[in-house]
């Protein structure tokens, strides 16, 4: 055999030797997948829910209409700081204020023709008191007078006195009768004189009622043009002008709306919290607030209200005035309260807040991303074809082989073995482990495409190298 042809048939034999190798190397290395891996470890855990949302005073009002008319006048204007009771703005009130003014004359004719009624009641009480004297008097006068009769009467008898005596007596005693009788018709005419007064008090006193009545409405009514401030608040919102028309009665129509007055003694942040997350949230729990308009700031504060309604995310209205139902996605209002709120906050900020729902110190914990979930039957050893058949025929074992089942691959003897485990809180990249594994297990924990189609006793490769690494 030629030099050459031996060369060549060496080197064919060797290349064939190097091939088989190869393929045997590949082959065995075929089925290991390469995963990265992390340890179990003990760390404290913060749960939180961020959702955002918009700065709003906890107290605010409205000011609107409550009569159609032209703004004459605006007292303040936009960041003003008003208190309750203050004067804001004045609209026109030219008839209300003219039937003010006729009820407060017609109230004062009536009063003076009470105070002379009572001055003329008076005048009849100190007439009648007189009369009454005169009454007493004369009383007095014909008892003694009748007394010198009945005497004279008795000395006349005994031929004591003379006739004409006698006669006087009499005619006395007459006399004074009749002057009793004269004062008694006297007070009988003052007594009906006084009752007159007094029926012409009564009804001055009714008709003062009846007009101090009228003009409690005409007030009332003329109070209705002017607009006063029912707290303490600073002006936020005050979108009309002197001259513009506005009109009562009609709901979110700016024509009804004169100025918005806010409490600014408690500022919260109203956010919306997703359904998923609401039922974490309890009264009190503190929150991180962060401010668009305040960029590099973060301000405390504590929930104070949450909302029992669900708020359709498309329309934000209540899920309860749908008139269809609805499987779209819905949120819930939570109202948190900033502790210490900067000066310069305005009403209508855009803010987000992150709301510290639990706190677990020095935990057993896991990252995310290693936990995954896997029906019983694919955790269990392949089973032979006629258990296979059976078990396929078998509803009750068909439904217990589907049941899901949350845990990780841990790293065991070169495979990845599926553990089943009980979690807790969920922080923002870690996962509170409350049993199945120990502290300093090996887990794999990507990549997030090998954890997904992994399955139970697969043969891996470890490799935690970097990206920046795996590419110098």
């Amino acid at each position: 055999m030629k030099k050459p042809v031996k060369i060549w048939l060496s080197i064919g034999v060797a290349a064939i030797l190097a091939g088989s190798v190869y393929y045997g190397v590949n082959k065995s290395q075929a089925d290991i997948v390469t995963v990265q891996t992390g340890k179990v470890i003990r760390q404290d855990l913060t749960a939180t829910v961020t959702a955002s949302g918009e700065i709003r005073p906890r107290n605010y009002v409205n000011i609107g209409a409550n009569v159609m008319g032209r703004l004459t006048e605006i007292l303040v204007k936009e960041g003003d700081r008003v208190t309750k009771g203050q004067l804001l703005a004045k609209l026109e009130s030219v008839q209300a204020g003219a039937d003010v003014n006729a009820q407060l004359a017609n109230l004062s004719a009536a009063q003076a023709e009470v105070t002379g009624a009572e001055a003329a009641l008076k005048a009849a009480d100190e007439s009648l008191r007189t009369l009454k004297a005169s009454v007493d008097r004369a009383r007095a006068e014909l008892q003694r007078a009748n007394l010198d009769f009945e005497r004279s009467q008795q000395l006349y008898a005994e031929r004591l006195i003379a006739k004409q005596e006698f006669d006087l007596r009499r005619a006395q005693a007459e006399a004074a009768a009749a002057t009793l009788r004269e004062a008694e018709a006297r007070l009988a005419q003052a007594e009906a004189q006084r009752m007159q007064t007094a029926a012409s008090l009564a009804s001055a006193q009714k008709r003062v009622a009846q007009i101090q009545a009228s003009l409690v409405r005409v007030k009332d009514v003329l109070n209705k043009h002017l607009a006063t401030s029912p707290i303490d608040g600073i002006v936020t919102n005050l979108p009309v002008r002197v001259g513009e028309t506005v009109v009562p009665g009609i709901q979110n129509s700016p024509a009804s709306l004169i100025m918005t007055i806010a409490d600014m003694s408690l500022i919260t942040a109203e956010v919306k919290v997703d359904e998923a997350d609401i039922v974490s949230i309890q009264n009190g729990q503190i929150a991180d607030i962060t401010i668009d308009a305040l960029p590099n700031r973060t301000f405390k504060g504590h929930v104070i209200e949450i909302g029992n309604t669900a708020i359709l995310r498309s329309t934000g209205l209540a899920a309860s005035q749908s008139a269809i139902s609805s499987q779209e996605a819905k949120d819930f209002k939570v109202v948190i309260a900033l502790d210490n709120p900067p000066p310069e906050i305005r009403p209508g900020l855009s803010c987000t807040a992150k709301i510290t729902t639990a706190t677990r110190s020095n935990v057993l914990s896991i990252p995310i991303q290693a936990l995954t979930v896997r029906q019983k039957g694919d955790l269990l050893p392949k089973p032979k074809k006629g258990v296979q058949a059976a078990a396929a025929t078998d509803p009750a074992k068909q439904k217990e082989l589907s049941e899901e089942v949350q845990g990780v691959f841990v790293v065991q003897d070169g495979k990845a073995v599926f553990r089943k485990v009980d979690t807790g809180i969920t922080g923002a990249t870690y996962i509170e482990l409350l049993g199945g594994l120990k502290e300093g297990d090996e887990i794999i924990t990507g990549s997030y495409r090998v954890i997904r189609t992994l399955r139970n006793e697969t043969r891996v490769k470890i490799d935690n190298r970097t990206e920046t690494s795996k590419a110098l």
